[in-house]
């Protein structure tokens, strides 16, 4: 239960992050999404800045991890799993699955975005 709670209270708060920081990012009429891309690519630093000191020097509680990892910043972006897990496949040699991971990752997320509206779209119209 306790790592449950760390990952909800972790995820509300990384939500809030991404939401004031998305915005204090994006220059005001700009069309390209500065501020998700900001988010993004600062999550995977962060990410990555975690789970390597984790791995050299921090004893952190499983409890702990999950709070940074899974709750803040699968709350601030999911991006920076999506790239430590995109990132693990690589470092073990395993470039074809990395290759299908982030290739259908991102084409069938996006697909899927779009068979969404076109689902709701076709309900309403």
């Amino acid at each position: 239960m306790g790592t449950m709670f760390a990952v909800g209270v972790g995820g509300g708060l990384g939500a809030l992050a991404r939401f004031y920081i998305a915005r204090w990012v994006q220059p005001a009429g700009v069309l390209f999404d500065w501020g998700i891309f900001a988010v993004n690519i600062s999550g995977g630093l962060l990410m990555g800045m975690i789970v390597e000191a984790s791995a050299l020097k921090l004893n952190l509680s499983p409890d702990l991890r999950a709070f940074l990892t899974v709750g803040i910043l699968g709350g601030y972006t999911t991006f920076s799993t999506f790239s430590l897990d995109s990132a693990l496949l690589l470092q073990r040699g395993e470039y074809l699955q990395a290759a299908g991971y982030v290739i259908g990752s991102v084409v069938l997320s996006i697909l899927a975005l779009f068979v969404g509206l076109w689902l709701v779209r076709s309900l309403y119209a």
